[in-house]
């Protein structure tokens, strides 16, 4: 069941959050205009649906679940690639930041810059991507387009991408790491594991 279905901009830039059936206080964005996937090319498009910051913007919602604020570092969006996904309708999972994965972006927050590189450390036994977002809410950022610009290979073949944002900061202002992986027979293209849906983060911090 729809927790909120906001069709201000019309379907085609709509997005309904819905409550996953998977953990405490996972949510789900999911555009109201028909579309496959990571790979689907609308994403690309100028006027592609704001998925990510609608997702952002969920995080209100993940709160509320858990009846405690969570400082932006716990929380991560992710968007599987085509291979490790279970539906047909792109959406991008909201929730908590597992705690390695968080303890790890920090002690790496002053490698990230505005160019996609290979981390040196890998999360959750991948080695991701990644790259620095000074935005606060990525209202003003297009991630898929990032991806698909910035990493040699991936805009032919979006499908075989995971994308992840996991909130920041960045010289005492807001910002995103965002992080992809890609699938192969060993694995990979879940960014999806990067997340706690048990959500271990918000019994932990202060």
């Amino acid at each position: 069941m729809a927790v909120i279905v906001d069709l201000d901009g019309g379907v085609d830039q709509g997005v309904a959050i819905l409550k996953d059936l998977v953990g405490v206080a996972q949510m789900l964005a999911i555009p109201t205009r028909r579309i496959t996937g990571i790979e689907d090319p609308q994403m690309l498009a100028p006027d592609a649906p704001p998925v990510f910051a609608d997702a952002w913007a969920a995080k209100t919602l993940v709160e509320a679940r858990l009846q405690r604020a969570l400082p932006r570092e716990a929380v991560g969006l992710a968007i599987n690639s085509k291979w490790a996904r279970t539906q047909e309708q792109l959406h991008v999972h909201v929730d908590c930041v597992s705690i390695p994965v968080m303890k790890a972006l920090a002690e790496y927050a002053s490698a990230f810059d505005k160019q996609w590189r290979a981390m040196t450390v890998p999360l959750q036994g991948r080695v991701y991507f990644a790259r620095r977002v000074d935005s606060a809410d990525l209202i003003d950022v297009a991630p898929l387009k990032l991806l698909a610009d910035g990493v040699e290979g991936a805009r032919a073949h979006m499908g075989a991408y995971s994308l992840a944002a996991a909130g920041a900061t960045f010289d005492g202002k807001p910002g995103f790491v965002l992080l992809a992986d890609q699938f192969s027979l060993e694995g990979g293209g879940h960014a999806e594991d990067l997340q706690d849906h048990d959500c271990a983060i918000a019994r932990s911090t202060p």
